[in-house]
């Protein structure tokens, strides 16, 4: 393995996939005390980056599975699980917290993709070029890299949001703070990729 390439593949994931840390964090604050949300959330992290892999490789390739001019109507997925979030945030506004631990099962495995996969419409664009000029051998040493860095994310945000100042504002904010943010992750995928006209 070329340690350059690897130098370069852990630099472009941690460029790429900085905000992520932020989201992992606000998925595992929302899910801490229920049996098997981490895994979820871990489970759905892999899922989306997978994802976004395959298609960045397909692409590299020449076989674009969604065409440019889609890829910025990504952002209705974030905005839609924030919108939905938001929603039961409201609804349970008036429970006390008993209620919400037992109605409240954090973030499911499908969420956390779609909003990995959602958010990562840049990262495939960046990645796309990279790859077709790395050749085979060296898109195989970006991948690699990359997932092993994707359980280095999700330590990251594991231990964020267990940290217990922040786990304390998260736990008291997180859910106000993760609908507002995937609202705003929507918005901007959409605005800066002029979907609808924007």
């Amino acid at each position: 393995m070329n340690p350059g390439i690897v130098g370069q593949a852990t630099g472009l994931f941690a460029v790429t996939n900085i905000d992520d840390i932020l989201i992992l964090s606000l998925f595992f604050a929302q899910g801490a005390g229920h049996r098997g949300s981490a895994r979820r959330v871990v489970l759905g992290q892999y899922l989306g980056f997978a994802a976004i892999l395959a298609v960045a490789v397909a692409a590299a390739f020449g076989a674009t599975f969604l065409p440019e001019a889609a890829i910025p109507y990504l952002g209705l997925l974030p905005l839609a699980l924030g919108l939905k979030a938001a929603w039961q945030a409201w609804q349970r506004k008036g429970d006390d917290n008993d209620e919400q631990e037992v109605t409240e099962d954090g973030p499911t495995i499908l969420e956390v993709a779609a909003v990995t996969f959602a958010n990562g419409g840049d990262n495939i664009g960046v990645y796309v070029p990279v790859f077709a000029t790395a050749g085979v051998g060296g898109m195989s040493v970006y991948a690699v890299v990359f997932l092993i860095l994707v359980a280095v994310w999700c330590c990251a945000g594991r231990f964020f949001a267990t940290r217990p100042v922040v786990a304390k504002a998260l736990s008291r904010w997180g859910h106000i703070l993760l609908p507002l943010v995937l609202i705003a992750i929507g918005l901007l995928i959409l605005v800066e990729g002029g979907a609808f006209g924007l």
